[in-house]
């Protein structure tokens, strides 16, 4: 190709040098050496030209092999159709996916291989590509004559040359691997669409900033309408306490991937609050890289309030909703370590009512229940929120005062100011409103007194039953000195 390239002074002065390295004794004698040498010239230039018309030649064959090669096999189908929509020309691969030998093509009207459902709508496209001479796209069903029906796309483009009828190029896909990966999506979508709207779980979309993508209809019981919901800030209802703790787990699920099941608490708008245990998954996009954070969540309200109920059952008493003796043992076992920690003494108080019985025997139970509900509160009002008042059982009363002083005799006053001002509490006088049945409320006035047994303890020196003993023999010694008395444990024991 670069021979035939060089202008004539160039071929000349290449011929000239060829001549100049033919030896002289091969050239013929002629008594007109320089026409001689001209003609020789001349021959070389025109060997020259040859040559390079001969390599053209064999470059021009294998350039038009190539494109037939990549005509023929292309990936795609390449097809042309006249005016009046027959097929005038199609590679191989397009005659492969009618499934019709290609000299068998020529001719047939291109309709005749989409299926009947899209006829109308590939007339109206093609005759919209003559008309307006715009390139198009479409997707067909198409039908082989030797198999079955398969997904194409058309690529149209109007071609026009002078003095010719214009003709329509167009490339055929085969779209239908992409056609079954849309479907597939779209059952795996009405999938999960079933589910996110049939459960009763609470499942939301956020980006990897907390905002709401997507809340789950679920949600439309706590907060309304959910597509209000968008955007918002999805720590916004979180209770206080528990905001900064989820805050901090979604971040961890955003940096290591690693969904944490945790638990936490809504504030509704009308204030009430919901318990939720939830748990967070990591999606990440086709790089691999973080996108947004799915959370299940799950109302376990009533499973809070069960065990709640549980615990005091097991725990509380029932009527005045102080610790029972089971809980009393725990914290006392626990003040006493804390004793073997800091070396401070605790004091525990066996309180007795001394005038409860005749209340009883007169009003009935319903009446002492009132009273008892009522002594509950005079002693947790008279102690520290990290003291602990319990209900032993009937009118026993447990009081128990930890950390108090390293000096035996410190904490023993201590305990016997809160001891006295306990006693004071309990010996006013009781104003109990009580309603029979059928009949209007009355109100009656009772007097009560108490008995207080005290025993200091310290350490792990004697056992949680030896203290509460000790306290049990003191309180008794108060109450045989005629009650309304406070005694310790060293002095019932002197």
């Amino acid at each position: 190709m670069k021979r035939t390239d060089k202008n004539p002074t160039q071929l000349r002065q290449e011929a000239e040098a060829q001549l100049a390295r033919v030896s002289k004794t091969k050239l013929k004698q002629c008594p007109d050496e320089e026409l001689l040498h001209e003609l020789q010239v001349h021959q070389i230039e025109l060997e020259m030209q040859n040559e390079a018309l001969r390599q053209s030649q064999i470059e021009l064959e294998e350039s038009r092999d190539r494109y037939v090669d990549f005509y023929d096999f292309a990936p795609v189908g390449y097809l042309t159709l006249n005016h009046e929509g027959m097929i005038d020309e199609i590679n191989l691969t397009g005659a492969t996916l009618l499934g019709v030998e290609r000299n068998k093509l020529l001719r047939r009207r291109f309709t005749h291989f989409v299926a009947t459902k899209d006829r109308d709508h590939w007339h109206r496209d093609f005759l919209n590509v003559l008309t307006h001479d715009e390139p198009l796209t479409c997707e067909l069903v198409l039908q082989r004559e030797d198999g079955p029906r398969f997904f194409a796309q058309l690529d149209c483009r109007l071609l026009r040359k002078d003095g010719k009828e214009p003709v329509v190029r167009a490339v055929l896909t085969d779209i239908t691997g992409h056609k079954r990966v849309e479907e597939t999506l779209r059952e795996q979508e009405e999938f999960f669409r079933m589910i996110t709207e049939n459960v009763d779980d609470f499942i939301a979309v956020l980006d990897l900033k907390g905002r709401r993508l997507y809340n789950s209809p679920s949600y439309a019981k706590l907060f309304g309408n959910t597509e209000a919901m968008k955007g918002t800030d999805s720590f916004a209802e979180i209770h206080p306490d528990d905001r900064e703790h989820l805050e901090r787990i979604f971040k961890e699920t955003v940096q290591s991937g690693i969904g944490h099941r945790t638990e936490f608490r809504f504030v509704l708008p009308n204030g009430d609050i919901r318990h939720m245990e939830s748990c967070g998954g990591l999606i990440k996009n086709s790089q691999g890289k973080a996108s947004r954070v799915v959370v299940v969540s799950h109302d376990i309200t009533a499973r809070k309030q069960a065990e709640d109920e549980i615990r005091n059952l097991a725990f509380y008493d029932e009527l005045t909703k102080l610790p029972n003796r089971r809980l009393l043992n725990d914290r006392l076992e626990h003040t006493m370590a804390a004793s073997k920690r800091n070396g401070l003494y605790g004091v525990l108080m066996f309180l007795d009512l001394d005038n409860f019985k005749p209340l009883n025997d007169k009003h009935g139970h319903d009446v002492g229940d009132l009273l008892l509900i009522e002594v509950a509160k005079r002693l947790t009002s008279c102690v520290r929120e990290v003291d602990t008042v319990a209900r032993f059982g009937g009118d026993e009363f447990v009081v128990m005062l930890s950390e108090l002083d390293k000096d035996k005799a410190e904490s023993a006053t201590q305990a016997s100011i809160v001891a006295e001002k306990i006693r004071t509490a309990l010996a006013e006088p009781y104003v109990l409103k009580i309603q029979h049945e059928g009949q209007a409320k009355t109100s009656i006035e009772h007097h009560c007194t108490s008995s207080i047994g005290l025993a200091l303890f310290i350490k792990n020196e004697a056992s949680a039953e030896d203290i509460i003993k000790w306290a049990d023999m003191a309180m008794y010694q108060g109450k045989e000195a005629g009650g309304n008395q406070i005694r310790f444990y060293d002095d019932a024991n002197t």
